[in-house]
């Protein structure tokens, strides 16, 4: 039986060997340390929505929880919100909604996103999409994303398809404000 275990004589806890809270500790927070750092660097990470460009889904300092474990088992599907890598160096992670998958030819005019010629029914939109964009094909193992505020949004218009291998996660859990908790769609 361990001393630590053991009253004394006198009916006190006996003194903790020396360096044993050291122990403790690391036996306590190590493993709770790695199983963090595993879990964001593979499986989920949480992210803070910054700008205007995916109202009115998504808001300004929203927090959202990032999954990162579905793209290794398919392809981001249209309409998947997701994070990117930054583009340059010091910028910040941005979110976008997946509209143009690999093989697709992509354009806007009209009001509308075509894609193969034929509109994009697009639901979670309040407002048209303006202006006009030449027709793209998406390349192998790209996507073409779009903010669901098309007016303020910088998106792959401006820095061209993203390489799968620069989408974070999904975005899936939305956090904060505690009033709009629950699934992002």
């Amino acid at each position: 039986m361990s001393n630590q275990n053991v009253e004394n004589a006198q009916g006190a806890a006996p003194e903790p060997e020396r360096g044993s809270w050291l122990s403790e500790m690391i036996q306590s927070v190590l493993p709770a340390l790695v199983i963090v750092v595993v879990v964001n660097l593979f499986i989920a990470q949480a992210t803070r929505v910054e700008g205007q460009s995916m109202e009115p889904n998504l808001h300004n300092n929203e927090r959202l929880i990032i999954e990162k474990v579905s793209y290794h088992f398919r392809q981001p599907a249209r309409g998947d919100i997701v994070v990117l890598k930054p583009q340059q160096e010091g910028s910040v992670s941005l979110i976008k909604r997946v509209i143009g998958l690999p093989g697709e030819t992509v354009e806007i005019h009209d009001d509308h996103v075509l894609i193969n010629g034929q509109p994009l029914q697009e639901d979670y939109l309040t407002e048209p999409t303006l202006g006009d964009m030449t027709a793209r094909v998406v390349p192998p193992e790209h996507v073409l994303v779009l903010g669901d505020n098309r007016d303020a949004s910088n998106d792959s218009r401006s820095f061209g398809m993203i390489p799968y291998a620069d989408l974070v996660g999904r975005a899936w859990f939305r956090y904060w404000p505690l009033q709009d908790i629950g699934l992002v769609h």
